[in-house]
């Protein structure tokens, strides 16, 4: 009885699944299968919680947003006003020009994202904790150049 994963490419000629390509494939259809759970559980949109990943890592303006979301300003400003609406995100004047507003996550915001994020994030540290640097050195550039092939894609 055979130890490797099935190859579900093999009709490609030349090629050759390894065990750690199977496993980096099952990680991406995994990983996209967060972001719908998560939304479900906290009762979010897509778009709603896709716009507090956004700004957890930074304020946005409504047409940054709109942007990054690949909506139109319009769709772009109702999210942000039923996250307002649940204070889970804030409106605040720009700093540099009090005519525009920018958008921030809120703490209830944060907490919302972080709290069901927080379960799998310990596990993955305590995963990463087995490894020693050597170990996660190539574990970080293989993740890397995984993430280089699947921009390249989008």
């Amino acid at each position: 009885m055979s130890t490797q994963p099935p190859d579900h490419l093999a009709w490609v000629d030349g090629w050759e699944s390894t065990g750690s390509v199977e496993a980096m494939r099952e990680f991406a259809q995994l990983i996209a299968k967060v972001n719908p759970a998560i939304a479900r559980r906290a009762g979010l949109s897509a778009s709603e919680l896709a716009t507090l990943e956004l700004l957890s890592q930074e304020p946005h303006g409504p047409v940054a947003l709109s942007r990054e979301l690949g909506v139109t300003s319009a769709a772009a400003s109702g999210i942000v006003d039923r996250l307002v609406s649940r204070g889970h995100a804030e409106r605040l004047p720009h700093r540099q020009d009090g005519r525009r507003t920018v958008v921030v996550i809120s703490e209830s915001g944060r907490a919302e994202v972080l709290g069901h994020l927080m379960p799998m994030l310990l596990r993955m540290a305590e995963l990463d904790a087995q490894f020693t640097e050597d170990e996660r050195a190539v574990v970080e550039r293989y993740v890397r150049g995984a993430c280089d092939a699947l921009r390249r894609l989008v």
